[in-house]
């Protein structure tokens, strides 16, 4: 076989090998090599021997939100980063080219239903669109759907569930609340809540932030000293949708 012949085929394998990444939700090709724990929601190795276990998720909720998206990115960005962004449904109707930014600056977007409603109050075929929805929108703008669902208020039952599966989405509450959504403009401390997260802070956490003034603020404090822990930050496409 000529050297054009070897280069062609080559060129084709990897196409495939992209193409097949892409539509199993995870355009970056990156190995799976962790899965979520359902029972404790902390990320773990699929082989402890060849992955480490001194890592932490991070995730966003309730955005993406123009004023403050940008800053997260920065953020993440300095400290070699990725995060699941998980996205409502008007947030994701206004801000179609913020969505697109996340997508293509390697992280990953989540459904997080489309009203931000508790599903766990509503019927069958309300908690199907309120997912399905935020799948099309989402697949609409980036070319590929969510792969993992976080239930509004950490609400979920084995009814929705079994949606979320039929939909193609694994459910992922957290092990770590941030309760960033407990302050307010009036009253917030971004060291403190920095601070509340690193006491937490424990092999395989799955950290539950939200696109917040004083979440944004405390970022980059937070970033560091987990990092001065020595933990790594988990890529979200390499974590198998397995539980």
């Amino acid at each position: 076989m000529n050297v054009g012949k070897k280069l062609l085929y080559c060129a084709l394998a990897l196409f495939l090998f992209l193409q097949a990444a892409c539509s199993s939700g995870n355009p970056k090709a990156v190995e799976q090599v962790y899965q979520i724990n359902a029972s404790t929601q902390t990320v773990v190795p699929l082989d402890p021997a060849t992955s480490s276990a001194k890592i932490v998720l991070l995730t966003f909720d309730d955005g993406p939100n123009e004023a403050l998206n940008a800053k997260i990115l920065d953020a993440l960005d300095k400290h070699k980063a990725k995060a699941i962004f998980f996205m409502n449904g008007p947030q994701i109707e206004n801000n179609k080219e913020l969505v697109k930014r996340v997508y293509e600056r390697g992280h990953m977007i989540g459904n997080h239903s489309w009203d931000h409603i508790d599903l766990s109050a509503e019927n069958e075929e309300t908690v199907a669109k309120q997912l399905g929805d935020v799948q099309k929108a989402v697949t609409d703008i980036t070319g590929t759907a969510p792969v993992f669902f976080r239930p509004p208020y950490l609400s979920v039952n084995n009814e929705i569930s079994g949606i979320a599966r039929k939909a193609g989405l694994a459910v992922v509450t957290c092990s770590i609340d941030s309760r960033d959504w407990e302050m307010t403009a009036d009253s917030n401390d971004p060291k403190a809540l920095a601070q509340h997260i690193v006491d937490l802070a424990h092999p395989g956490a799955n950290i539950l932030m939200h696109e917040l003034p004083w979440t944004v603020e405390a970022l980059d404090n937070l970033l560091t000293e987990l990092k001065d822990m020595e933990y790594d930050f988990v890529d979200p496409y390499s974590i198998s949708l397995s539980q």
